[in-house]
């Protein structure tokens, strides 16, 4: 095991946790808890940024390989919430209105590809394809 990349991946995933924590206490505080916002607003943020640094990182001479492990592996993955989200979604399904659990589901599945296809573009106009 490689531990310099280890140590890497450690740092980032600290740093995307506490990003992931303020971004969903900004989203409670501005929106309120009825809904989890924060985990929509941190995967759709998750899933732009990390199609953004993917095809950034097609350029070598712009990432490093533990540059683009750090973020991808480390920041994203410590940033991004899918198990949130599946576990919201139940206990929406368990204990709210099934409506709400249906509205989850889907903002996060097309909103997150709309993102993704966003970061993409975004690398293309900052890269080329």
């Amino acid at each position: 095991m490689d531990v310099e990349r280890l140590l890497w991946v450690s740092l980032g995933s600290a740093i995307g946790g506490a990003l992931r924590y303020a971004t969903q206490q900004l989203a409670v505080a501005m929106l309120g808890a009825s809904f989890p916002y924060g985990t929509l607003a941190v995967n759709l943020l998750g899933s732009f940024g990390i199609a953004l640094i993917m095809h950034l990182g097609l350029t070598p001479a712009l990432a490093s390989p533990n540059l683009r492990l750090f973020l991808t592996t480390g920041v994203m993955g410590g940033f991004t919430t899918y198990s949130a989200f599946n576990h919201e979604t139940l206990l929406l399904l368990r204990e709210g209105p099934w409506e709400l659990a249906l509205l989850n589901a889907v903002l996060m599945l097309v909103g997150c590809l709309a993102a993704g296809i966003a970061g993409l573009a975004m690398g293309r106009v900052l890269v080329g394809p």
